[in-house]
């Protein structure tokens, strides 16, 4: 069962094309990763499937009342004399939803807000906004949460509390008659989508280039090589990069690299005499596990660009 279908899903800001045509396939009680460079829409995506925006053409299904669906933006911004607890209390009045103070109260200690429930939210840091702005979201009990870039601002002890308590909204609840919230994510952190989503978009230009499990899209990786040497690397990292065999040659951390290679068999007979020839002090080589970030990458043709390899010289 599907929590929201789009169709032909498109959006134009003058001659700019922001959306071209998306038809967007959400799971009921799913945590779906929208991914994708700066640019390519998925705000826009987000704000018209919360209603804040209108598609310039295309559907949108949903199997909940549109006041049912809650959004979380990017930066929120709020009253700054206004306490956490009264950007709460008011948020949930607005929807036409008033909680009592016990509600507000454990909202903001989901979010991790508890201690700062009495402070007047002008003192907050971007993290600490971010935070509130979920808990301004998912007062209202919302059956879809589209959160952009929840986690963006936040240390990694602060991220993994906030994709945890996404992850579990979307968790089967016996008690709860409605049954479990569908969240729809937007991060540029694969690493994030990764860990908590099992379906996942991936947009470019406006435009969708994938839709489908992780799983699958992962299993879609190049062969890839991980060697480890003693640093420092440069010279191995510039004679692999030239290899006719590697697509691509990427330091992961000090003395750690990746090869993504372009022929299997030829990286497999060739590497040995590679890392003789630079004197290479080689500590493991195997197997890499594939890369959701270089399938990112390919998928929408972005990506850093090879840096020269003298300048990792030394590194």
């Amino acid at each position: 069962m599907s929590a929201l279908r789009t169709q032909g899903l498109a959006k134009a800001y003058g001659r700019t094309q922001a959306l071209a045509g998306i038809d967007l396939d959400v799971p009921a009680g799913a945590v779906y990763g929208l991914i994708g460079p700066n640019g390519s829409g998925k705000t826009t995506a987000l704000e018209i499937l919360a209603g804040l925006r209108r598609p310039g053409a295309g559907q949108i299904r949903l199997a909940m009342p549109q006041d049912r669906v809650a959004y979380a933006p990017d930066a929120p911004e709020f009253e700054p004399w206004l306490t956490a607890a009264e950007v709460v209390d008011v948020a949930a009045g607005l929807l036409g939803r008033p909680r009592d103070q016990a509600a507000v109260a454990d909202i903001l200690r989901r979010v991790g807000l508890a201690d700062a429930a009495r402070r007047r939210v002008g003192g907050f840091s971007r993290g600490m906004r971010s935070r509130l702005g979920l808990a301004a979201a998912m007062i209202g009990g919302p059956l879809l949460l589209l959160a952009d870039e929840p986690a963006a601002a936040l240390d990694p002890g602060g991220r993994l509390e906030v994709l945890e308590l996404l992850a579990g909204l979307a968790s089967p609840d016996p008690a709860d008659p409605e049954g479990p919230v569908t969240v729809i994510v937007s991060s540029h952190d694969l690493g994030d989508i990764e860990r908590i989503c099992g379906r996942i978009a991936v947009m470019a230009r406006g435009r969708l280039v994938y839709q489908g499990g992780v799983g699958e899209l992962l299993a879609q990786a190049s062969p890839a090589l991980r060697v480890v040497v003693r640093p420092p690397a440069g010279t191995l990292l510039a004679a692999l990069s030239a290899a006719p065999w590697a697509g691509s040659v990427t330091q992961v951390s000090p003395g750690e690299l990746r090869i993504d290679v372009t022929d299997q068999d030829e990286a497999e007979r060739r590497l040995p005499a590679v890392l003789a020839d630079c004197g290479a002090r080689l500590i493991e080589v195997g197997r890499a596990g594939p890369s959701l970030q270089d399938i990112f990458f390919d998928l929408t043709g972005t990506g850093p660009s090879r840096a020269p390899a003298e300048a990792m010289a030394g590194t």
